[in-house]
C-alpha cells in the first residue's frame, strides 16, 4: 500500500492540480452551480497528497525526486 500512495507528481503539477480542483469546485458554488463542479475533489486531493493512483497504476511517476 505504501508504493500506492509514494509520491509521484511534479510539483508544478501538483499546484496546477490544486488550483484546477479549486475552480471547479468554485463552480459548484459561483458558477452555473452544477454537482459537476465537485469533481474537483479529485485534482485536490491528487494535488495535495501528491500522488495520483491512476499515475500509480500505470507506471507513471513525474516526481524529479530520485528513487532510492
Amino acid at each position: 500500500m505504501a508504493s500506492f500512495l509514494a509520491r509521484n507528481e511534479h510539483p508544478i503539477e501538483r499546484v496546477v492540480r490544486v488550483a484546477l480542483g479549486l475552480g471547479l469546485i468554485s463552480i459548484a458554488f459561483v458558477g452555473p452551480q452544477t454537482p459537476w463542479g465537485w469533481l474537483g475533489v479529485i485534482p485536490l486531493a491528487t494535488g495535495l497528497l501528491g500522488s495520483c493512483p491512476l499515475y500509480s497504476l500505470v507506471g507513471i511517476n513525474t516526481c524529479p525526486v530520485a528513487k532510492r
